[in-house]
């Protein structure tokens, strides 16, 4: 594919050439997503998309695939190939049509919610005085899931604490059974964030002069 000629001053489709084939329509757009593969998840920020491809700002560079899923924002996921990768940017096909236009509008049989990205790390959670050991199962920007033994009661305030995440307050969502969702006091911003799943893919750190972190300056 070839992003190139898209016209990136204006959010309306352009009509693009894919190597003298039929040309395509292609739209500009700035949304985070996640990408999956069979060993590690990446963040994303998808740029311009097609009915039958993308191309992404890449955090660090995605290692040699068969396929990868793409997951929004809505819960709806759609598995692509690759096609392309220079630094801080790919392109993928999707294996089937998609529908640009809900696509953009996120429209979905889901609710909207923040990316959440696997883990399997020890944490300690602070609790009036009183340490108690967990395992984070996974966090997005705003919260997390994690497993305790302990119990805890909904709007209890803990401290959560671990060599591998940073120092984070919240507040008790829900729980069930030995299961508690955790809802930040403060937002983890997109770098943080970014070097957080770096950490967990044990890849190498993001940094400011990344090209997704410049791209996304102008989006958050």
């Amino acid at each position: 594919m070839d992003y190139r000629a898209i016209d990136r001053a204006s959010a309306s489709p352009v009509e693009v050439s894919l190597d003298g084939r039929t040309a395509e329509r292609f739209t500009l757009m700035m949304r985070t997503a996640k990408l999956m593969t069979e060993v590690a998840e990446y963040l994303c920020v998808i740029r311009d998309v097609s009915s039958s491809g993308l191309s992404a700002r890449l955090f660090h560079p995605l290692a040699p695939v068969g396929r990868v899923t793409l997951e929004m924002q809505t819960g709806d996921r759609h598995v692509m190939y690759p096609v392309w990768q220079r630094e801080g940017e790919a392109g993928f096909r999707f294996c089937t049509p998609v529908d640009v236009e809900s696509m953009i509008r996120n429209c979905s049989r889901f609710p909207k919610r923040e990316l959440r990205f696997a883990a399997d790390i020890d944490v300690d959670l602070h609790a009036r005085g009183e340490c108690s050991e967990a395992i984070l199962r996974n966090f997005s920007q705003q919260g997390a899931m994690l497993e305790c033994a302990d119990h805890f009661s909904l709007g209890q305030v803990l401290r959560l604490e671990s060599d591998h995440f940073p120092q984070t307050v919240g507040r008790v969502r829900w729980r069930m059974g030995n299961r508690y969702g955790l809802a930040f006091d403060t937002t983890i911003q997109m770098l943080e964030l970014a070097n957080l799943i770096v950490r967990m893919n044990r890849t190498a750190p993001v940094t400011m002069d990344s090209p997704a972190i410049i791209g996304m300056r102008s989006v958050t």
